[in-house]
């Protein structure tokens, strides 16, 4: 019974779901391994300058936010493979080139080729979910592939903690093998799923180009822009988890390394673990109230994070970011999918996207300095405020996106 149950649910999915699946806890493993000590390889390679190393970590979103405009479009014009393959490899090359370069100019450098290795990867990815999964599992799909970032998220940290201690340099060249990997099982074993005739291919003339799409102008795009900047509180409060919890908690809690790190493998246990069956059971109320319960969810979650004395009610605020962040991902990223154009995709993905490296490239330094200011407690007070007030825009937006032709995302759609 239970074997006729894991061939149902793997049979479920196209196969191309599943490499895309291994590939993501590889990649995510890898780049797990070092996200927590990039700072600090940074900071001792760059002669202890704290100000340098940060400016040099910012250069990544700040990049990926740049290139993300053009991304989504060369995924719409050549395809989602080469894409995705140009960004992997340009990632693996500029992890693999951390390990053995130390000036300024060179870290730089590398910093900017893995942002836009980062920005080619992630519109063309969802993209090619669009292409092949259909309209009524789109979300579950999106939450498959969360749970296999967070697999990485859970597991890749302990290891990069025992290679780092080693040597930092094996890290790296660690992580750039798991990213060459990801990208040869693309090239290998994952077929194109852009249609041909939408295609720009090598050696084609110019008379056989299929013609180039119409000039994107945001303002036809309204709906699209408001979902993105309704993103931005949500993206927020990640980099507020990465930056500056870790020094509130410093504040109030005398073992704050062990609590930060026991809240985040918590998140990551949670997440690999129930990731698909709150998506199924999601999919059973009308999406925007699921995204508006998960900005409620979340607006809590800011509140306890800034207000929290014991490992408790820390513990309870971790558990609403948990669940918060299972039923906005896969649901948005569906209704995104649905919104795009078929010959947009890629560009609606890049656009919708790029809220993560707005919030990673400036909320660090807004928080640092409201954290200086006034308090943590304070300042993640007005993350929760943001919060609330995004999850009612985000809740109208998606109403209006979804009710001339989507209307059966507001019902329940049989598994």
């Amino acid at each position: 019974m239970l074997i006729n149950k894991l061939l149902a649910f793997y049979h479920r999915y196209d196969r191309l779901i599943w490499l895309r699946v291994l590939g993501t806890v590889l990649s995510t493993v890898g780049g797990f391994m070092i996200r927590p000590f990039l700072a600090l390889y940074l900071y001792d390679r760059l002669g202890e300058n704290l100000v340098i190393a940060a400016l040099i970590v910012g250069l990544q979103p700040l990049t990926g936010l740049v290139a993300g405009i053009y991304a989504g479009g060369v995924a719409d014009r050549y395809g989602r493979k080469p894409i995705m393959v140009a960004g992997l490899m340009l990632e693996a090359v500029a992890i693999f080139g951390y390990a053995f370069v130390d000036s300024l100019p060179a870290f730089a450098a590398l910093t900017v080729i893995g942002g836009i290795g980062g920005a080619l990867f992630f519109p063309a990815a969802n993209a090619q979910i669009t292409d092949v999964v259909p309209e009524n599992i789109r979300h579950e799909v999106f939450a498959l592939m969360h749970a296999a970032l967070n697999v990485g998220a859970a597991c890749g940290p302990l290891v990069g903690v025992i290679i780092y201690r080693i040597n930092p340099g094996i890290a790296f060249i660690t992580c750039s093998v798991l990213f060459l990997l990801y990208s040869l099982l693309i090239l290998f074993k994952i077929p194109e799923t852009l249609p041909k005739e939408q295609r720009v291919r090598f050696g084609m003339s110019k008379a056989d180009r299929p013609p180039a799409p119409a000039r994107f102008r945001l303002r036809d795009h309204r709906l699209l822009l408001g979902m993105t900047l309704a993103m931005l509180p949500f993206t927020l409060l990640y980099s507020q988890v990465e930056t500056i919890l870790p020094q509130h908690l410093k504040a109030n809690f005398d073992d704050y390394l062990t609590t930060f790190a026991t809240l985040m493998t918590i998140n990551g246990i949670l997440v690999v673990t129930t990731q698909l069956l709150i998506a199924r059971y999601a999919d059973r109320f009308p999406v925007r109230r699921v995204v508006l319960l998960a900005y409620l969810l979340l607006t809590g979650t800011a509140i306890g994070y800034g207000w929290s004395t014991t490992f408790v009610w820390l513990l309870f605020a971790e558990i609403l970011f948990t669940l918060g962040e299972m039923l906005n991902g896969p649901q948005i990223n569906k209704v995104v999918s649905i919104m795009a154009p078929a010959d947009q995709r890629g560009r609606y993905f890049a656009i919708f996207n790029s809220a993560w490296p707005l919030t990673g490239t400036f909320a660090p330094v807004i928080g640092a300095f409201a954290f200086g200011s006034i308090g943590g407690a304070y300042w993640f007070t007005i993350v929760a405020g943001l919060l609330f007030v995004a999850g009612f825009a985000q809740h109208r937006l998606i109403a209006r996106a979804l009710k001339p032709s989507n209307q059966p995302l507001d019902s329940s759609i049989p598994a």
